[in-house]
């Protein structure tokens, strides 16, 4: 018993060593809820203290209006529409070269699109 009990608290020791050691180097940031004109003004972090996403939700928890989602380098990743929770308007997904233009209508896929980015021209995938 002694020698499970001696396991155990060297297994907590080190996990609180690590735990202490992560304050003081992770730069991880606490996530923001601000309440503004009626809504919640929400700011989410990646682990490493980069922004993953911003938007607003209702105070009865639903999204609201517009959502921008970014990598962990902080590159913006998707910008997404919603009304009282729904999925609605125009969304564009960025994955390298590609940004992908989605369109809700009731809040079901309506239209996809995609378009190549190159320098200062956009290319469009449409026939």
């Amino acid at each position: 018993m002694k020698k499970y009990i001696l396991i155990l608290a060297v297994i907590l020791s080190a996990s609180s060593m690590y735990a202490q050691d992560c304050k003081k180097t992770c730069e991880g940031k606490q996530d923001k809820f601000v309440l503004e004109n009626g809504l919640i003004n929400a700011t989410l972090y990646h682990d490493n203290g980069v922004v993953a996403q911003k938007g607003f939700y209702t105070q009865d928890n639903k999204l609201q209006g517009e959502w921008t989602s970014f990598d962990e380098e902080g590159n913006k990743t998707a910008v997404a529409q919603y009304e009282n929770g729904e999925k609605t308007g125009t969304w564009l997904f960025y994955q390298g070269d590609n940004m992908k233009e989605v369109r809700y209508t009731d809040s079901r896929i309506s239209e996809v699109n995609t378009w190549k980015i190159s320098d200062t021209r956009v290319v469009s995938n449409r026939p």
